[in-house]
């Protein structure tokens, strides 16, 4: 439910120091016999509550014929699709597979995994497509187990999109789907001690699984997820110094330390991608309104700094304290500034989603509002494998934007920068009054 530290700063060192215009993804490009595996590439709709229909081995258990599976891969050339089904079942069952409005029946009647014929299909367009699995009668208590998809045809002499294997758990990363970054350009010179920034997620685009980070600085992240469909959460962390996955392990001289925090926040660590100290706010934030972040950054004496976040609702008309941590072996001002967008649950990979960030402004040393106009996009190792190709942002109006996941066709380039025409409004803030 965190965002992927390790996949982002491999994206991120890649867009600091690439010296060329953009990274090229390496789209996967065959003209043999291709094998699709249904566990990363496919998602399952009208299951029944609770019960995991679709495994790393592909779809099992599938008993209900209301269920039915998409699976989806993106062409880069038209032409003759040749599908085949990889399959077994213990009875006689009959399914149904369609893409558009043509469909194809096949009969599975053996108990180990065979291929059986799937249709011969024609692509008239390129991009995304689905292709849609259903059951039409069984015999036995479950419909066919099901491993992969199997496709030739001339469309597989072009580029395409999709999780070829598990290596890496990419089943599971290429099911979450890509994650897109905005970083924000800035004269590195600048002693930054705030940045604020604001954050819209355009109503129907708050998709359980989401996270909207509006601040991300070289040593945590600040941002509002979607943790379910009755909990939403207004996040905060900071990554300790000493790398490791486990907090356990954190010496004790390399331990974040939490200072303070605002009414109702709830604070402790973290772990699995880099550990460090987090605090959390459980807010019902709404789709279409505008929501400030602010964020301060203090180098101290002792070699640590101290990072404090605020959060501006307008339901509540008041900057709010989320929480202040001290990070040890630290000596430094706010840095790396970016935004980004994640989807953080496998089952919501299929679901697009989009958030506007606007008005961007640090704040230096000397007391001065500097705003920031340029943003370039990135993505993660995801989108740079080629696994996923749904993923897109630029500029809108005056503000940026992300957008991913839900099988779109359009992408944008590694590395693309876009810049606001104006500089914005400097915030209203009195620094000196905040919690």
């Amino acid at each position: 439910m965190r965002y992927t530290i390790i996949r982002f700063f491999a994206a991120f060192c890649l867009f600091l120091f690439s010296h060329c215009g953009y990274a090229d993804i390496p789209s996967l490009v065959s003209d043999s016999i291709l094998r699709v595996p249904i566990g990363g590439n496919t998602w399952v709709y009208n299951a029944p509550a609770g019960k995991k229909l679709i495994t790393k081995q592909g779809i099992k258990n599938w008993d209900d014929t209301s269920t039915y599976f998409k699976t989806y891969i993106r062409f880069s050339k038209t032409g003759t699709l040749f599908l085949k089904i990889k399959a077994k079942s213990e009875a006689i069952c009959k399914l149904s597979i369609s893409i558009g409005k043509k469909w194809h029946e096949c009969k599975v009647k053996n108990s180990e995994y065979r291929l059986y014929d799937a249709g011969k299909w024609d692509i008239t367009d390129t991009g995304y497509v689905a292709i849609t699995l259903r059951g039409v009668q069984k015999s036995g208590i479950n419909f066919a187990d099901i491993s992969d998809f199997e496709i030739s045809g001339t469309v597989t002499e072009g580029a395409m999109a999709y999780t070829p294997n598990d290596e890496g758990n990419f089943f599971y990363w290429g099911r979450r789907g890509p994650s897109v970054h905005l970083n924000y350009p800035f004269d590195d010179t600048v002693k930054t001690n705030w940045f604020y920034n604001e954050v819209t997620v355009p109503k129907g685009n708050d998709i359980v699984g989401s996270y909207f980070m509006a601040i991300g600085f070289g040593e945590g992240y600040f941002g509002m997820q979607v943790n379910s469909n009755t909990e939403r959460r207004i996040l905060f962390s900071v990554w300790s110094p000493f790398s490791t996955d486990d907090p356990k392990k954190i010496p004790d001289d390399m331990r974040i330390k939490l200072l303070k925090k605002g009414t109702s926040v709830q604070s402790g660590e973290f772990g699995n991608e880099g550990s460090g100290g987090q605090s959390f706010l459980r807010y019902n934030w709404k789709p279409g309104i505008t929501y400030k972040f602010l964020l301060h950054g203090q180098p101290g004496a002792d070699s640590s700094t101290v990072y404090t976040a605020y959060f501006f609702a307008p339901e509540r008309a008041t900057w709010e304290l989320v929480a202040s941590f001290k990070r040890p072996h630290t000596h430094t001002y706010l840095k790396r500034f970016h935004s980004f967008l994640e989807n953080f649950i496998p089952e919501q990979g299929d679901k697009t989603r989009e958030v506007f960030f606007g008005n961007q402004w640090i704040h230096d040393k000397g007391g001065n509002w500097i705003s920031l106009k340029k943003a370039i996009f990135t993505y993660d190792n995801t989108a740079a494998r080629g696994y996923r190709m749904d993923f897109t942002g630029g500029i809108m109006g005056d503000r940026f934007y992300l957008r991913n996941c839900g099988f779109f066709n359009n992408y944008t380039m590694y590395k693309s920068a876009f810049e606001r025409l104006s500089e914005g409004k400097i915030p209203e803030i009195n620094l000196e009054d905040l919690p």
